[in-house]
């Protein structure tokens, strides 16, 4: 019993790998030739987060995906934004007919106040324009303010259409579902909009460029129910998923934990520190790639603040390190992925040196 539930996943991953090759998936990091490059919320590094200029910004720089993270308004359609609390990433504290909408609520066992766009309908959205959320880090991009609404999902996709037909190459989509329990609790669950708008632009199968991720479980496994479509069990270095008390995350990267996770999803999405240690790999790849499992993590990002000790430049005048050190140390753990806010800097990184 135990080597059938090992077999299936890795024949599973198989099949998908073969697949991808006939179907001309979008990249050959896919063949293991290198890591998938994620853009994380777009070339975010660049551009205020989950905008529109952030993900064409990170498709012309040759990412192989790009990451909307997904939330709900209150008529029900799927938005981009980090989080569903959008005080410190869009203008709506500057708007004094919403001055109303600020709230308290519980959030994955957490109290935030703010503004949430379970609140505002669509159109009420539309009259808010996005902010860079890490404007003390990266103070370029505040020049950006105000500029860009809060796309849909479904402009995003249209965006990568267009981007393909321009560019004559495959565009990945990576969205995750946040707090998608949450919203599922107040009648807004992401499922069956997610799956309709994929379906709707072409995305069905495990052949297909998408994957699906999420740091809960319950939604993952709903979703193996209900499509073919790769999903990516998120973990994080703490704590454990919010719809699943008593479980941690730590439990679930054990071998029996993985072996878990592959019964209903095609990879997991650890944080760098979880794959690369200040005294070299962990071995949690090896792990997760013995389940069949891929292995895609995040976030590569340039700031010292964000690198490790050891890649960090204390004397450099914009305040980063060695990306493209860090970058390719990541990389020779054997990961499948990686999700970055700087996708160029990151492809550049893992080229061959002349």
């Amino acid at each position: 019993m135990i080597l059938g539930r090992m077999l299936r996943p890795v024949i599973h991953r198989t099949a998908i790998l073969l697949l991808t090759l006939l179907m001309a998936a979008p990249v050959m990091a896919e063949t293991g030739a290198e890591p998938l490059i994620i853009a994380h919320r777009g070339a975010s590094g660049e551009r205020p987060e989950h905008t529109l200029a952030a993900y064409e910004r990170a498709i012309d720089q040759g990412a192989d995906y790009i990451e909307p993270d997904l939330v709900l308004t209150r008529d029900g359609v799927l938005v981009a934004r980090h989080e569903n609390e959008i005080g410190g990433t869009t203008d709506v504290a500057d708007h004094p007919e919403f001055a109303a909408r600020k709230a308290t609520r519980t959030i994955d066992g957490q109290q935030v106040t703010g503004w949430f766009t379970e609140d505002f309908t669509l159109a009420e959205l539309r009259t808010l324009r996005a902010r860079e959320r890490l404007a003390a880090l990266r103070p370029a991009n505040s020049r950006f303010n105000d500029l860009y609404p809060i796309p849909t999902f479904e402009e995003i996709l249209k965006l990568v259409r267009a981007k393909e037909a321009e560019t004559g190459r495959r565009i990945g989509v990576y969205p995750e579902t946040k707090h998608p329990s949450y919203f599922a609790g107040i009648g807004l669950p992401h499922q069956a909009p997610l799956l309709a708008l994929l379906s709707q632009y072409g995305y069905q199968t495990e052949a297909d460029p998408v994957f699906i991720q999420s740091f809960e479980v319950g939604n993952l496994k709903a979703l193996r129910a209900a499509t073919r479509l790769r999903l990516i069990q998120l973990v994080d270095g703490e704590g454990g998923p919010a719809d699943a008390p008593g479980t941690t995350y730590a439990d679930m990267m054990t071998t029996r934990g993985l072996e878990q996770i592959a019964d209903y999803a095609d990879g997991i999405g650890p944080p760098t520190a979880m794959v690369l240690a200040p005294e070299g790999p962990t071995g949690l790849v090896d792990r997760a790639h013995q389940a069949g499992l891929q292995v895609h993590v995040w976030t590569l990002r340039m700031e010292n603040s964000f690198l490790p000790t050891a890649f960090q430049r204390p004397d450099d005048p914009q305040g980063r390190g060695d990306f493209a050190g860090y970058a390719r140390a990541v990389a020779g753990t054997g990961v499948d992925g990686m999700f970055s806010d700087f996708p160029r800097q990151a492809r550049e990184a893992l080229k061959p040196a002349p």
